[in-house]
């Protein structure tokens, strides 16, 4: 098992378990699809490269739940920025 889905640490960073399991399925979908790994990884197990991707902040779950990467998303001039309010 990948040890980093048994800390809290990525359930907090993406918003719950709802959200994890949500975005990690939607990403897993997109990459047996044939998009492109967001993150440098000498494994072919995309679980892996998903859970580096959460954890790099290059992956996140936009507002309708669906699955943006860094590279993607421009706020839109109505969309306020997201706070890390736990880092104050």
């Amino acid at each position: 098992m990948i040890e980093a889905l048994k800390e809290e640490e990525i359930v907090n960073k993406v918003g719950g378990r709802f959200k994890l399991s949500t975005l990690i399925q939607k990403r897993l979908v997109a990459l047996n699809s044939g998009a492109r790994p967001l993150v440098d990884m000498d494994t072919t197990e995309k679980m892996e490269i998903v859970v580096q991707e959460i954890l790099q902040d290059k992956i996140f779950l936009d507002s309708s739940n669906r699955v943006k990467t860094v590279v993607d998303h421009d706020p839109g001039p109505d969309e306020a920025p997201e706070f890390d309010l736990d880092s104050l």
